[in-house]
């Protein structure tokens, strides 16, 4: 009786094509024909369906993990609930600062509804147009 050698998966567009073209078999048999199986000692052959789904997701792009904190720290994640704290101040915290790439120094307009704050990010070229009319009305006024 011969051995049997396990095959070596297809990946990436390969992989894709091949499911594809396999349609209505069942999942195992679609992992199977794309090499995601293995050959015991017994002869057995076993089908490896979470390398096999793995590999059809990263063949398609997804990206399930979360982004890393480019510094290493742990921390919570946003939740996008706060509460109005004991001394009746609205906090924001990092992680939204951060998701939104602000800066310290960068400035919002707050306009307030009957139920809701709205932040508006104040463009930096709008201060920059009103340091240029102080100028102007500086020079003027000399």
């Amino acid at each position: 009786m011969g051995k049997k050698k396990n095959p070596e998966p297809l990946q990436g567009e390969e992989l894709l094509e091949k499911v594809k073209s396999l349609g209505n078999k069942s999942k195992e048999e679609k992992a199977r024909e794309c090499g995601y199986y293995t050959v015991t000692k017994n002869g057995v052959e076993r089908v490896n369906m979470m390398k096999f789904l793995n590999a059809l997701i990263d063949a398609e792009g997804i990206q399930l993990d979360g982004k890393q904190n480019g510094n290493g720290r742990g921390g919570r994640s946003a939740s996008y609930r706060i509460s109005v704290q004991s001394n009746g101040n609205l906090l924001i915290g990092a992680a939204y600062t951060k998701q939104m790439d602000l800066k310290p120094g960068d400035e919002f307009e707050i306009s307030l509804g009957r139920k809701h704050i709205h932040l508006r990010q104040v463009e930096a070229e709008a201060g920059e147009e009103e340091e240029e009319e102080e100028e102007e009305e500086l020079s003027l006024a000399v």
